[in-house]
């Protein structure tokens, strides 16, 4: 390698995607280890730093041409040494002029005064905090007013964080393409319309609340009641759009984005309490880009009388009938009762119609009690669908394997916790002409003898997955006074429609 050019080596030590390989490959030879510093564009440490400060720096002095840097201290404990702290963020401030973008991960040790020093960072436009149980409010305002170049900003689980003076900056400079906020229990969905203008540049935005969400007592403040009114905000450049677990009211709150966003091609709509089949056929009517959709809802207390998911086939066939380009659709239920299948809301007739009207690539079924083998018949004849993924479907069994096999393009079919499928199900699989990869978690009806050779790729777990795995919901432990809460809550948002059923 003595006879290669500066600049083809470059280019070889480029294309070395492994840093363990990479880190190696320098210390070949000085020249080596020259042109790999140089060309390093991106650092992944946490726990190995020892001591935190110095050796940080010592990277920066080695790589100086860093843009990226990710710090992760997850799974860290006291022996491993001391974490990072505010005097590491200001080295890597002074040291790493071309610093694009930061990932700050399970950092304990650093506060306000430590973030503040990011301000430095001038070419800084993607940052993103999970977990900093340190930093407030007054932190992320020096990094706002500091960065004019931000436009990726995530802040997840962040309890220390409650003012949103940041977030109305944010909005004013009008810089961030990309805004994520999770498990942040100080931000409720109220304040996150103090970020006004700025959702006029966003593409990609996500609002989740973990735990009982429904425990929250924020409120509009812009609220008054029996006036109705709408929000002046405009969103027309989102594509990505993800709502979890929240309680919505008519008019208020982050509910107004959904008639908003006219660009939308990915949305994740998750456990969003108080929606109904007007709120989405109103934004499918407007989505005609819509490519992705996850839809994971709960029953509640319908007409007083019965229990079911907020949405029906009214909802199915907008989607089918505005939304022609929709190629992912996840449909996730739970709390469902298997002995009371109208729980579901969507009829299976309804499901299967999407399908077959949509050119729909990868769908996910998850506690849909009401699909069965005659619904898996009619999935079948789909020529579009390529990835199949049941999850929790209680009433599909080796039938509907046997027409599942027969779909032209199937490649990818994945079963989690359905019970009444058996190895006589899995060997009709065979007979699957394209079936690439097959995925079996917690079926215990199926052997791991019989999926070997059923598809080219094969993989087999019989342990049980926790609710919260499958239904991608996490719930602390309730107490009455939170059972009461959301009884509560349930009964408010179901009481205009039980008036009208009483007055008919």
């Amino acid at each position: 390698m003595d006879n290669l050019s500066e600049p083809l080596l470059a280019e070889i030590i480029k294309r070395i995607a492994k840093t363990s390989d990479r880190n190696s490959l320098s210390l070949v030879s000085k020249q080596l280890y020259t042109i790999d510093a140089e060309q390093r564009d991106a650092i992944h440490v946490g726990r190995g730093l020892h001591p935190a400060t110095e050796a940080l720096a010592s990277l920066c002095s080695r790589f100086p041409n860093l843009w990226k840097v990710v710090i992760d201290y997850s799974g860290w404990i006291s022996i491993h040494g001391k974490q990072l702290d505010n005097q590491g963020l200001l080295v890597l401030s002074s040291h790493c002029s071309s610093l694009t973008d930061l990932t700050l991960n399970f950092c304990s040790y650093i506060d306000y005064s430590g973030i503040g020093y990011l301000a430095y960072c001038k070419k800084l436009r993607s940052f993103r905090l999970n977990f900093a149980p340190a930093i407030n409010s007054r932190g992320l305002l020096s990094v706002a007013v500091g960065c004019k170049s931000l436009c990726t900003f995530h802040l997840v689980d962040c309890m220390k964080v409650g003012s949103v003076e940041w977030l109305e900056y944010l909005g004013r400079a009008g810089s961030l393409d990309e805004l994520v906020v999770k498990d942040c229990k100080g931000i409720s969905q109220y304040d996150l319309l103090k970020f006004g203008r700025g959702f006029m540049k966003l593409q990609r935005f996500e609002y989740e609340i973990n735990g009982n969400y429904w425990s929250s007592a924020a409120c509009d403040p812009a609220y008054v009641a029996h006036y109705p009114y709408r929000y002046d905000i405009c969103c027309e450049n989102m594509k990505e759009l993800r709502l979890a677990h929240i309680v919505t009211k008519p008019e208020i709150g982050l509910r107004f984005l959904l008639g908003k966003c006219r660009a939308l091609e990915k949305l994740w709509l998750e456990y969003v309490i108080g929606l109904t089949d007007n709120d989405v056929i109103a934004l499918f009517q407007n989505c005609g880009n819509l490519r992705s959709l996850s839809l994971r809802l709960i029953p509640l207390l319908c007409h007083a009388i019965y229990f079911r998911t907020a949405l029906t086939d009214d909802s199915l066939k907008a989607l089918a009938l505005y939304c022609p380009m929709l190629q992912v659709l996840e449909l996730t239920f739970t709390f469902c009762s298997e002995d009371y299948p109208s729980e579901v809301g969507f009829s299976q007739e309804g499901i299967v119609n999407l399908v077959q009207s949509c050119p729909i690539r990868v769908l996910m079924l998850n506690g849909a009690s009401n699909f069965d083998d005659e619904g898996m018949k009619g999935l079948s004849s789909s020529r579009s669908l390529e990835t199949l993924e049941l999850v929790d479907c209680m009433f599909i069994g080796d039938l509907g394997m046997r027409s599942i096999a027969r779909t032209l393009n199937l490649r990818n079919l994945t079963l989690r916790k359905c019970v009444c499928v058996t190895d006589n199900g899995v060997s009709e699989l065979v007979h699957a002409q394209n079936l690439e990869s097959l995925t079996i978690i917690g079926c215990h009806r199926i052997s791991l003898k019989a999926v070997q050779g059923a598809a080219r790729s094969v993989y087999y777990s019989a342990e049980s997955e926790k609710h919260e795995s499958l239904k991608g919901m996490k719930m602390t432990s309730l107490s009455n006074c939170d059972w009461i809460q959301l009884a509560a809550i349930l009964f408010q948002l179901m009481k205009p429609l039980a008036m009208r059923i009483r007055a008919f």
